[in-house]
């Protein structure tokens, strides 16, 4: 026998010892959790008013680059919903000096990208080329930060796309059912309007796009992040304040006063005759990250409706079979949250699906989270928010969410830790505060005269039509 088989033999019978040695019933261990730690960070103000971090990463030839502004869908005017949203879309396409091929052609020449997009609270613009184009890409920056133009044709064919999407958007049950909730929750507050209407589209000009920049667009008003392979600091520096330092400051209009409504039970029944499914979403007002509950919230959330191991889909979809899909999610704003459960049944199952999702939220704040439980919940908290951050992408994002939504500066180097010190008592004191489903608005899209007696059990039914 040869010593090549020898030695195969030989491998096999040790995988085989091996196999015999393992008990498969269990769940291997998890390892030694990873912890996240910041790579150096400068940080400094110009004299008019940015905030400027720089962040070496040196591990590729990139550069990324966000510029943050507090300028989100809040500021809307409140009879034109989308403003912001249109005014990220249309920032790369075109300015005073570059039309939108122009923009186009410059990102391609460097390999490079810019976008930009508006949430709730902010309007981020995105952009990464490769380091030796560091320049040219914080020129483009500038330029359409500083400079956008919302050209009237770029506009139109913006409503026309716009107004598509809505029209299908506004066919399918979950987009009525996002809406409503919201608006249940946040009251006549901004963050009730989560989209525009067909309407708003169609008074979009470029005069109010062009005044939305005027009022939110700002130094002042703004943070610059620049993360990868930089510069020499001082270099750096200099690049920034050539491009960005003679933008002027503007005086900033105040943001909405946080004022929510109370919480507590109401039932929206939302009306799509001949509709076979439910689409049910119970939800409350929340809490912001700077809350002293967010942690054990976020963690809360994960037990009961955060994935494909939690509770909510254990229970309503593998043991019950109700629905495709049942979790819950958890959004923070600046100034609040969101937190909502949600699946969607046939409309046969609808009273013992409500009452599934009720047991559900009640054992929160009842029972407390079993060890295990908890443990993988953090594991899988704690793995994900780590590997998030290993991009350029992921890390300058979040770096500018941290300054957006006034958070501590060591929030990312904290967020394990913050996660692994959340304890069963914790849980179950937000469970009690945000997830009791006594005091949660609840939405409902569907047939109403499918639904709505046993929708009844649950309170006085306000039924509306889906326009």
């Amino acid at each position: 026998m040869t010593k090549a088989l020898l030695t195969a033999f030989a491998v096999i019978a040790a995988m085989n010892l091996s196999a015999q040695t393992i008990d498969r019933t269990k769940p291997p261990e998890t390892g030694p959790l990873p912890t996240f730690k910041l790579p150096p960070v400068f940080e400094t103000k110009l004299d008019n008013g940015l905030l400027v971090v720089l962040v070496e990463d040196r591990r590729f030839p990139l550069v990324t680059v966000r510029l943050g502004f507090q300028a989100g869908s809040k500021f809307d005017p409140a009879t034109l919903p989308g403003v912001a949203e249109a005014a990220g879309s249309l920032l790369t396409e075109g300015t005073k000096t570059r039309a939108s091929r122009q923009i186009a052609e410059q990102l391609a020449e460097i390999g490079g990208a810019l976008s930009a997009n508006a949430g709730p609270d902010s309007l981020v613009v995105s952009g990464n080329a490769l380091a030796e184009h560091t320049a040219t890409l914080l020129d483009l920056l500038a330029d359409v930060a500083q400079n956008a133009s919302f050209p009237d044709e770029e506009v139109q064919i913006f409503k026309a796309r716009r107004t598509q999407e809505l029209l299908a958007q506004r066919s399918q049950a979950d987009f009525w059912a996002d809406e409503k909730i919201a608006e249940a929750v946040f009251g006549t507050h901004p963050y009730s309007r989560t989209n525009p209407t067909p309407e708003s589209v169609g008074k979009l000009k470029r005069e109010l796009l062009a005044d939305f920049r005027d009022r939110l667009l700002a130094p002042n008003n703004a943070v610059l992040i620049l993360l990868g392979s930089l510069p020499p600091r001082k270099e750096a520096l200099d690049l920034i304040r050539t491009k960005l330092g003679a933008w002027g400051q503007r005086p900033l209009p105040p943001a909405p006063e946080p004022k929510f409504p109370e919480s507590k039970r109401s039932v929206t029944l939302v009306d799509r005759p001949g509709s076979v499914q439910a689409d049910i979403r119970v939800g409350q007002l929340a809490i912001d990250r700077l809350n002293p509950d967010y942690f054990p919230m976020v963690v809360a959330n994960t037990v009961l409706g955060g994935g494909t191991s939690s509770r909510m889909f254990m229970n309503i979809r593998e043991q019950k079979g109700f629905a495709y899909d049942a979790h819950s999610s958890l959004q923070p704003r600046r100034n609040a949250g969101l937190f909502t459960a949600v699946t969607q049944v046939r409309n046969e199952v609808i009273g013992e699906a409500m009452e599934a999702v009720d047991q559900e939220l009640r054992a929160m704040a009842e029972k407390p989270v079993e060890v295990a439980e908890l443990t993988n919940v953090k594991n899988y908290l704690s793995g994900v928010f780590v590997l998030s951050l290993e991009t350029q992408g992921g890390l300058a994002s979040q770096l500018s969410n941290v300054r957006l939504m006034g958070l501590p500066n060591d929030y990312l180097e904290l967020y394990t830790t913050k996660v692994r010190s959340v304890e069963p008592q914790q849980i179950q004191s937000v469970a009690k505060k945000y997830i009791s489903p006594e005091d949660a608005r609840v939405v409902v899209v569907g047939d109403a005269s499918k639904l709505r007696p046993a929708l009844e059990k649950y309170g006085q039914v306000a039924v509306v039509k889906a326009e």
